[in-house]
């Protein structure tokens, strides 16, 4: 894997995220529904593949059961 000084926003946003939802024990199938999104967007995210929206980023807080910010945090610029 690359070192945290090459990761993209994306690569790191999708870490953030995997890590979230691997901590409340979801599958990405569960995750997806939850948060009215597709499995296989999910893993893109979690893969940095895509560039995810504003709208999709409060789905996914939605559904994770934390604010916003959470996905965020600790995430460089």
């Amino acid at each position: 894997m690359n070192d945290a000084h090459t990761l993209t926003i994306t690569q790191v946003f999708g870490i953030k995220l995997k890590t979230l939802r691997k901590s409340r024990g979801l599958s990405q199938q569960e995750l997806a529904k939850l948060a009215n999104l597709d499995r296989s967007y999910i893993g893109g995210v979690e893969r940095g593949d895509r560039n995810i929206s504003l709208v999709n980023i409060s789905n996914l807080a939605k559904a994770l059961n934390i604010n916003i910010d959470e996905l965020f945090k600790d995430i460089y610029g």
